[in-house]
């Protein structure tokens, strides 16, 4: 999509991702636990957003025994009612719009640790629908090639037939979009099909992408971004920068 590898992307911070898993998965499982609380069930197919959750965490490799326990927590009396799950806009160095999601237990902190990361790292917290309209809400399936053993044409038909909205090679794997409310149906079909997620999730889409080409930009874009994921209140952070 625009000139943009959402494969290649992974592959540069896999490394990165595989060393920060635990805490990968500690994020996961508190939006686990907040979709159990919301959703009134722990059983996922009365309740879709924890279905969509459970569909991310597998797709990140968090173990079954994990996502088994995460829920039963979550039917505990008490767990995750305190938290809220809040979303920040903002741009970055040259205008990258960003949008953080959160979830939170003291909105006073998580407000005051954003805001400081975007004004630290050369950007600005903007209000509430700032650069929202730059994005589409999509679901993402990204399926491994498997070292080029799938066929482009049945991955394809697969995707289509599973009710998905697109499905392009990129680079070494297959990402496949859907509309938002028919995530889970086209990620179970694929599941069931056999194929292995490298991502699997309902994300923010940038509709155009834009380069950095100075160093400082590239630096203080990177750091930020960086703070954001190592930020436990912070579950996801989307962007338009074409890194």
């Amino acid at each position: 999509m625009s000139g943009h590898s959402k494969w290649h992307n992974i592959q540069k911070t896999k490394g990165a991702a595989d060393a920060k898993r635990a805490n990968a998965f500690t994020k996961i499982a508190r939006e686990m636990i907040v979709a159990v609380k919301e959703g009134g069930s722990g059983e996922p197919s009365n309740n879709s957003r924890l279905a969509a959750v459970i569909t991310k965490a597998k797709a990140a490799n968090m173990p079954n025994d994990n996502i088994k326990r995460t829920i039963e927590k979550a039917l505990g009396a008490g767990a995750g009612d305190n938290y809220e799950s809040i979303t920040y806009e903002g741009y970055g160095p040259k205008g990258i719009a960003v949008i953080v999601e959160t979830m939170t237990d003291n909105r006073n902190r998580t407000a005051s640790e954003v805001r400081h990361y975007f004004d630290k790292y050369g950007g600005n917290l903007g209000q509430s629908g700032s650069v929202a309209w730059m994005f589409d809400k999509k679901g993402v399936i990204v399926i491994d090639s498997e070292s080029g053993k799938l066929d482009e044409d049945t991955v394809i038909e697969d995707a289509l037939d599973a009710g998905a909205d697109d499905c392009e090679a990129d680079g070494g794997g297959f990402v496949i979009y859907t509309a938002p409310e028919g995530f889970q149906a086209v990620a179970a079909f694929l599941e069931g099909k056999g194929y292995k997620f490298i991502s699997a999730e309902v994300e923010m889409v940038p509709q155009n992408y834009i380069s950095l080409d100075g160093e400082d930009d590239v630096k203080n874009m990177t750091k930020m971004l960086d703070m954001f994921e190592d930020n436990d209140d912070v579950q996801n952070v989307w962007h338009n920068w074409d890194n």
